[in-house]
């Protein structure tokens, strides 16, 4: 058996399944406590717990039966991690006491095989995540994620540990605003009430968290083996358990909630939904109980509009009400643009007319005070070139620019309705209108209404790139 020096082993991993001698004992509870909590704010368990829902249960009593199934698997796996400190070996190790040298050798290789597809499919799901916040390929994520994890593995039970630390807080963070997202955006309280307890779809959410759980026994003990001899055992048992079944039931129900909002939507869509503010007229999609929902008067496109930007308006009056667009790459549409910029004075009158006049109307029944000072100067350079456009090229759009005071009655009266109705504040929605597109994490982008096949159009305020 290796021995080496004290030294090295607060760098380099130096005792892999070796043996800990008790002079190398280390750690405390709190350190086990929030590397199990860590471990299991991650998307693997958020996509885990939507099956509980996209299999076929309902919210309320999936939400039950996860946890049901935590506390079981969890007493299963906390009873593993306590043998740690008295062994002081590696799980797989101490089973050659049940096994013997070679009958350990089955579920050796069961366990090896069950670590490859637990790593596989958690770096896939951890790539396609650092995929979309770096912007690079997949297949370059997968393996950038791959890399960290063998540096992460050279160095060790400490820096594991330092990680976990620093890992539970940005995980609780990051889980406290998604559910801050969720809450505020949609009626989480009505797929709480919608109740039809299935058996069969409450016993799959158990064995799912439970598996879950379970799956860790065969090598939790291997990071409790670590502590002083002395350690009490229920405090591990306690540490352990409960830092594990909180974080798995944090993300298992984030993913149930997210999946039902969702709907169909999510499956194959699990790691991110790319959002825009809305989807462009030339083709979208939109549910029947958006179009009910977002209806003005009776309109849900503004006729006031007539012509041009009224899908912008639809599409800032739904993100207002709480709605998601979802922007699907894959889908394509042919659309021929007439409108584009090179081609602005060959228009006829009555184009630019509108798409001037329709800019300042649109502004005037959905932007608040503090969204237009935030956005004050580019969208004051960009209304001066408008007017300057129409003092030297054509006066005639001068007209366009002041015909929303003309109608300042119906403005009011529908920006009335519109503000009545809103559930998101501008702080959630000021990043919309910014040059850079941006991709948000499923558990964020889970009312999808809105289907676009071309570019969205999110230059509300500053006019149309396009």
């Amino acid at each position: 058996m290796n021995v080496a020096p004290k030294s090295v082993s607060a760098s380099i991993e130096i005792r892999s399944i070796d043996y800990v001698p008790d002079d190398e004992r280390h750690g405390g509870l709190l350190s086990q406590f929030t590397l199990w909590l860590a471990a299991n704010l991650q998307i693997t368990a958020i996509v885990t717990g939507a099956l509980a829902v996209v299999l076929g249960g309902d919210v309320f009593w999936s939400l039950i039966g996860l946890f049901a199934g935590q506390l079981i698997g969890g007493a299963i796996m906390a009873l593993h991690a306590a043998q740690g400190p008295q062994l002081g070996l590696p799980q797989m190790i101490s089973c050659r006491v049940q096994f013997g040298v070679y009958g350990a050798i089955i579920p050796m290789v069961a366990v090896c095989l069950m670590y490859i597809g637990f790593s596989a499919s958690g770096c896939v799901l951890a790539g396609q995540a650092l995929s979309q916040l770096l912007k690079v390929d997949e297949g370059v994520a997968i393996v950038l994620f791959s890399i960290c994890i063998v540096v992460v593995t050279l160095f060790g039970y400490r820096f594991i540990h330092a990680i976990g630390r620093v890992a539970s807080v940005v995980g609780v963070a990051a889980f406290s605003y998604m559910f801050y997202r969720l809450f505020a955006g949609h009626d989480v309280s009505a797929l709480l009430a919608n109740r039809h307890f299935s058996g069969s779809a409450f016993l799959l959410a158990m064995s799912l968290s439970a598996s879950w759980q379970i799956a860790y026994g065969p090598y939790v003990a291997d990071y409790s083996r670590y502590l002083p001899r002395n350690t009490s055992v229920p405090r591990v048992f306690a540490a352990v358990g409960l830092g594990s079944v909180i974080g798995s039931q944090i993300s298992m129900s984030f993913g149930v909630l997210a999946a039902a909002l969702a709907g169909n939507e999510f499956e194959h869509h699990e790691v991110a939904y790319i959002v825009g503010l809305g989807a462009t007229g030339a083709a979208a999609m939109f549910r029947r109980s958006f179009v009910g929902a977002v209806a003005v008067e009776g309109q849900l496109f503004d006729e006031d509009f007539f012509a041009y930007r009224e899908d912008a308006d639809l599409a800032w009056r739904g993100q207002l009400m709480g709605w998601k667009c979802l922007y699907a790459p894959a889908a394509v549409a042919w659309h021929v643009r007439r409108v584009t910029p090179e081609r602005r004075e060959d228009l006829p009158l009555v184009i630019n007319w509108h798409s001037v006049k329709n800019r300042f109307l649109m502004r005037g029944k959905n932007a608040s005070g503090w969204l237009c000072w935030k956005l004050f100067w580019p969208v004051a350079w960009r209304d001066l070139m408008v007017l300057g456009y129409a003092i030297v090229r054509d006066r005639r759009l001068l007209s366009a620019i002041s015909d929303p005071l003309r109608n300042i009655g119906s403005i009011r009266r529908k920006r009335k309705i519109i503000q009545a109705r809103r559930r998101v504040p501008d702080r959630d929605l000021i990043w919309w209108f910014s040059d850079t597109p941006r991709a948000i994490d499923a558990g964020v982008a889970i009312e999808a209404v809105s289907v676009g096949a071309s570019s969205v159009d999110n230059d509300l305020l500053a006019g149309d790139r396009s």
